[in-house]
């Protein structure tokens, strides 16, 4: 008599006689016979009373069954068996389920099947295709993304090359201006060397800051070519696996895929042309101060005139009711701007603000070099400026040069310029009168102490492309109030 092959015996063992596959979950009745939890629940479905057992019909009183945990671990090491006995020569992996090779691959499952699997229920209906058809299909498509992948580590090497370089103009841009600052100063040292110290010191803070985000962009930038490098050498890897080992769990490796692509950014050169933005503002401040010095000192000392944007003719503003908020009040001479709880039944009117409290002056410029004076008080909750004539009416209002709005906001303990984001000033400096400066020509929208005339922020030189320029007012509050002076 043949002896009997252990392997097969303990796989009969693991075997659920109603299902007849392997056990899961499998639970053991009173009458000691073991089935799948799923398996002896649905046998019962129905039933209120007077169970019996499936395999021996033993009449159960109670629908009782316990886990059996010593047979689940008899399952799990029956299945090991069953895959090392089924492994071929070559390695291949073979059904879990049924130790069959896997010679088919679902479509609609994504993953390889034997050839069981595509006559059960689970899999009947689903499209299957051979496991190496199915092969060759998904390698077109990994070098397909292969090859973006390397195209974009070019890119971004590109980038880092280009960002160095981009960071050595910048430095060198910084080591002109500090030559020119020291020339400059150099000649009025007796009167400017508070000045010059202040300078040199937000030079060395703009070294420091292109340092730093060149350093921290090539460390992004460093991060991510590894991490395509390695994911890169990943999907090499997986390329050079067997067919039914290489589409095993292919759907998580094509969403890998997909959701890590490296979006490109340029955080830090746009940072750090902020911060020559914010230099130049600061620049353009001091020199605005040493014109004046310069005029001040004897002719032969002097090393040229220039008018200050601080001097310019004056211009005659009045507000313009028609695009007043309705709870701004506007005096009879329309020179006073008050903020009312009431809000004003006023007639529609397509120019009109009417979500933020703001207005317009009645004149706009196109051309020339304009200023005038706003009394402020001791208001918190103002901010005068400029705005172009496309600036919204009827949404809430954004202020900032990009939105078409030039100006400067005390709002609470803040006292800042609307640039994006916005610029801290300095609460000390809060004048009571405030001197707005445009120059149509040169972009240029500034602001003044009209007591000292001490600068208090510049704009960065833009476009206005042509368009009308308009003064800009917002109040809020009760008690807040602004008078226009020419």
């Amino acid at each position: 008599m043949a002896t009997e092959n252990p392997v097969e015996s303990l796989q009969e063992e693991a075997t659920c006689p109603i299902c007849l596959e392997y056990f899961k979950a499998p639970v053991i009745l009173d009458c000691g016979h073991n089935f799948c939890r799923l398996c002896v629940t649905q046998c019962w479905q129905g039933s209120d009373a007077n169970f019996s057992c499936p395999q021996c019909r033993e009449i159960l009183q109670h629908r009782n069954f316990r886990p059996n945990r010593q047979l689940a671990n008899v399952v799990e090491l029956a299945k090991q068996l069953s895959l090392q006995a089924a492994k071929g020569a070559e390695g291949e992996r073979v059904c879990e389920t049924h130790g069959e090779e896997l010679k088919l691959f679902c479509e609609e499952d994504q993953t390889p099947i034997c050839l069981v699997c595509d006559r059960s229920k689970e899999h009947r209906p689903h499209t299957v295709v051979p496991v190496e058809e199915a092969a060759q299909e998904y390698k077109k498509k990994i070098q397909t993304h292969l090859k973006s992948l390397k195209k974009e580590r070019e890119k971004l090497q590109e980038i880092k090359v280009t960002d160095t370089q981009r960071s050595w103009e910048h430095l060198k841009q910084t080591e002109a201006e500090r030559l020119k600052i020291m020339f400059e100063f150099e000649q009025l040292h007796q009167f400017l060397r508070e000045q010059e110290r202040l300078l040199l010191a937000w030079l060395a803070e703009l070294d420091q800051e292109i340092v730093k985000l060149q350093d921290e962009n090539v460390t992004k930038l460093s991060k991510e070519i590894s991490r395509l490098s390695e994911q890169i050498s990943e999907l090499e890897g997986k390329s050079r696996q067997p067919a039914s080992e290489f589409l095993q769990d292919i759907r998580s490796t094509m969403n890998k895929f997909e959701e890590g692509k490296f979006q490109q950014r340029l955080e830090a050169s746009s940072d750090l042309e902020r911060s020559l933005s914010h230099f130049c503002q600061k620049n353009f401040a001091v020199k605005l101060t040493l014109n004046k010095l310069k005029d001040s000192l004897p002719l032969e000392l002097k090393t040229g005139k220039g008018k200050s944007m601080g001097s310019d003719g004056k211009a005659s503003v009045t507000l313009d009711q028609d695009t007043a908020h309705p709870r701004l009040l506007l005096s009879v001479d329309r020179k006073i701007l008050t903020w009312d709880v009431i809000r004003l039944n006023l007639p529609e009117h397509p120019q009109r603000f009417d979500s933020s409290p703001c207005v317009l002056g009645c004149e706009g410029f196109i051309t020339g070099r304009r200023c005038w004076e706003v009394e402020v008080g001791d208001g918190t909750a103002w901010a005068v400026g400029v705005a172009r004539e496309s600036v919204k009416r009827k949404d809430e209002l954004s202020a900032a040069p990009e939105r078409g709005i030039w100006a400067v906001q005390r709002w609470g303990f803040q006292f800042q310029a609307l640039t994006s984001p916005p610029t801290p000033l300095s609460l000390s400096y809060v004048p009571s009168r405030i001197r707005v400066s445009l120059d149509c020509e040169q972009g240029q929208v500034a602001f003044f102490n009209a007591g000292s005339e001490a600068p208090i922020f510049a704009f960065p030189p833009t476009s206005f492309m042509g368009e009308r320029i308009y003064p800009f007012f917002w109040i809020w509050g009760v008690g807040s109030q602004l008078t226009l002076y020419s």
